[in-house]
């Protein structure tokens, strides 16, 4: 599949200054394919190594740390020669060889004209600062597919040629509209994970096989989430954080008026019910990227960080096809669009994942009295709001409210309505599918 990250690992390849490269995401979403792939289109030879599926590899690293040495000793046990002019090497799954890890400080150092590249999930917790190349290494992030990326995945190139081409002062025709929001209803049922899209797309002639086996691969995955949760966590910790992973869904289904609430800690775990009490929990599943966090903020100064209560914020999952699976959504239900409030939560995962994936940043969310905005986003020294409506109507009080106290330079709505001519400089409204060309206009 091809991944828009691929254009940033292109420019890392050319840097003059070019560090290690650490390619971090929460499992399964495509960092050893995107890697692999890297090396087989712009170098001569790919070396690659996977530290969990090939533990003695770990002892190549249990003595002097030397670059070169290193290398050898890889060299021999790949049976391969490297070139560190014209190849590329992978360092897989780092996060099991904290030595190889720690190497990378070296390779910065002493060997800087090899490309060397390494992925890894939960780098953040299992690794302590002595371990961590700190300013020795340059970092990616690579999430779930996007919108777009999901249309490449299933076959539908003229649906990603006509909404990157796509002039956003123009109207885009209902009979268009129409295709693109049923290829929308089926990215909220799959959701951006490779192995569930590429599922998918074997089989979308027929809609109910293609489904099932969807459904059937994200339980997979979802288990595997939670072995990899107590692997990393410890016993009585994996059982506070797979509770309050599983309470991310539910609290979000039980949302009212269409909008999500912040995240309340009473009802999780038995006796516990502040959010001091839950703190490590937390910082935990956003640092291994199961949830997407946004912070809550009542005042728009920037930065925005700077005004955010540490226990204020909303919690979603990090892909909106694992959300469904979670909540046993039944599939037709999403298709024929009619499940209420909650279509509300899953449009707002949607957009969360998208402007993450999009942007890299760190998203907000704005309440003050009884007005809210989705997500702020921090762009070029300005605070854009922007709305999201899971039906036609786009009407919006709360954003008439903020625009009138904090006067935007720019706000978005998005929504299930078709892209039409606008002429309104503040306000633009966009079809919730084009979330990633947010920022174009």
């Amino acid at each position: 599949m091809q991944r828009h990250l691929i254009k940033s690992l292109q420019a890392w390849r050319a840097k003059k200054n070019r560090k290690p490269l650490i390619l971090m995401g929460v499992r399964q979403t495509g960092k050893t394919y995107l890697l692999k792939q890297f090396g087989a289109q712009h170098f001569v030879r790919c070396h690659y190594i996977n530290f969990e599926e090939q533990p003695t590899a770990c002892t190549l690293f249990t003595g002097d740390l030397d670059p070169r040495q290193i290398l050898n000793q890889l060299a021999f046990y790949l049976h391969a020669p490297i070139d560190i002019h014209q190849d590329l090497v992978i360092f897989d799954e780092i996060q099991a060889c904290p030595r190889a890890l720690t190497s990378l400080k070296y390779f910065c150092e002493q060997l800087p004209e090899l490309a060397l590249c390494s992925a890894g999930s939960l780098l953040g917790l299992t690794l302590n600062e002595g371990s961590y190349p700190v300013g020795k290494v340059d970092m990616l992030h690579l999430y779930p597919l996007t919108f777009s990326e999901f249309l490449a995945g299933v076959g539908d190139q003229h649906a990603v040629d006509y909404l990157w081409r796509l002039d956003l002062g123009s109207s885009i025709p209902e009979a268009i509209h129409q295709q693109l929001w049923e290829r929308l209803k089926q990215y909220f049922v799959t959701g951006g994970l490779p192995e569930v899209v590429a599922l998918f797309a074997q089989d979308q002639t027929d809609l109910y096989a293609a489904t099932s086996r969807v459904r059937q691969k994200q339980k997979e995955l979802i288990y595997a989430y939670y072995a990899d949760i107590a692997k990393h966590s410890g016993k009585v910790k994996a059982m506070h954080i797979d509770r309050t992973w599983r309470a991310v869904p539910l609290q979000l289904s039980s949302t009212q008026d269409g909008e999500t609430s912040r995240f309340k800690f009473k009802g999780i775990i038995p006796g516990i019910n502040r959010y001091q009490q839950l703190v490590n929990v937390i910082d935990w599943l956003e640092s291994a990227e199961l949830v997407i966090k946004l912070p809550l903020v009542d005042t728009i100064k920037q930065p925005l960080l700077a005004f955010t209560k540490a226990n204020f914020f909303k919690l979603f999952m990090f892909d909106v096809g694992i959300l469904g699976a979670m909540s046993e959504l039944d599939p037709k239900i999403i298709y024929d669009y009619g499940y209420g409030s909650y279509q509300g939560y899953f449009a707002e995962n949607f957009v969360a994942q998208q402007l993450l994936a999009t942007y890299q940043q760190t998203l907000f969310t704005w309440q003050e009295n009884r007005s809210e905005i989705e997500f702020l986003l921090q762009w070029e020294g300005q605070v854009i709001p922007v709305e999201v409506k899971s039906g036609s109507v786009t009407r919006a009080k709360s954003l008439e409210k903020y625009i009138e106290l904090y006067q935007p330079n720019r706000s978005f709505i998005l929504s299930a309505r078709p892209l039409q001519s606008q002429t309104q400089q503040v306000k633009t409204y966009l079809p919730l599918y084009l979330s990633e060309r947010l920022l174009d206009i």
